[in-house]
């Protein structure tokens, strides 16, 4: 035989505390009663204040970061920790890309197509957080392109028609920047976040086109030094405890550059420009792999 009684007590609540009285089983005979007394209470909280703080290191930091309200009203967005204070990441972003004319279909008036180009690019980088979800670090970065252009014959009627062959144009650069990383962290797991990056970079490189001019060859070779700053957002998800991967592209950049070119080893002439970008630009696309310590 079971018997059950329970006994209502009035449960009490402070600062998302609940009290919840003790149960206690009593045996008589061949029965077991359960009842629930009124005394001896058991503290439980609230499954929203578990996940509100976390230890990191020796300390105890709130999951949502404080922040400023720089509107009129409260819209209630949270910037929840993502990287806490202290940590280093040091990671790596790359890009490769190739193309071939026999892999496309060309229009119907450009005849005997043969071009096929490769691009790639590697930036390591380094960054320790001074604050928690900001860091400041260093990136390096070289990247290489080669396009070669065999023959291109375009025939649009008896008057406009025109051929290429053995044209080659490569170049390789080299740059440094720093950067700042804001982090808004997206839930309080720390798994993704969204992210703004700004860097100021300086770059150096060469580039070399050759070509046939009243078969002879040209060879203009031009030496450029360039000083960017470029705001690039992105998205950063950890797939592993310390390990998170990255993604960003630039949509507004400025940019001043010096060039020097020479032709057949005879200086030719200098040019300065500057600009900005104001657009998303597709070819600006990073991915990568970081390490978090």
């Amino acid at each position: 035989m079971l018997v059950s009684i329970l006994i209502p007590a009035a449960a009490s609540e402070t600062d998302s505390l609940a009290v919840i009285p003790e149960t206690k089983r009593v045996v008589a005979g061949d029965s077991i009663v359960s009842m629930i007394v009124p005394h001896a209470p058991i503290v439980v909280k609230d499954s929203i204040n578990d996940h509100s703080r976390v230890v990191v290191g020796k300390d105890t930091i709130s999951v949502i970061l404080p922040g400023k309200n720089y509107s009129r009203f409260d819209r209630g967005l949270l910037n929840y920790l993502f990287v806490p204070k202290g940590q280093w990441v040091i990671g790596a972003t790359a890009s490769y890309g190739e193309f071939d004319a026999e892999d496309v279909r060309v229009l119907s008036f450009m005849k005997d197509f043969d071009f096929n180009g490769k691009s790639m690019s590697v930036k390591p980088y380094a960054a320790y957080f001074y604050r928690s979800n900001q860091c400041v670090g260093l990136k390096l970065g070289f990247s290489r392109d080669i396009f070669k252009l065999g023959s291109l014959s375009v025939d649009f009627d008896d008057d406009i028609n025109f051929t290429l062959k053995d044209v080659e144009y490569s170049s390789e650069n080299y740059a440094a920047a720093l950067f700042y990383r804001f982090y808004v962290g997206l839930d309080n797991n720390r798994r993704f976040a969204v992210f703004n990056e700004v860097d100021l970079a300086v770059s150096a490189g060469y580039g070399k086109f050759l070509r046939y001019y009243n078969e002879e060859p040209r060879d203009t070779r031009t030496k450029s030094t360039e000083v960017n700053l470029n705001f690039s957002p992105g998205l950063c998800i950890f797939v592993h405890e310390h390990v998170s991967f990255n993604m960003s592209f630039g949509v507004f950049g400025l940019y001043f550059k010096n060039e020097k070119q020479t032709t057949n080893s005879v200086e030719e002439g200098k040019r300065f420009s500057s600009g900005a970008n104001f657009k998303f630009n597709i070819f600006n696309l990073n991915m990568g792999i970081a390490v978090h310590i």
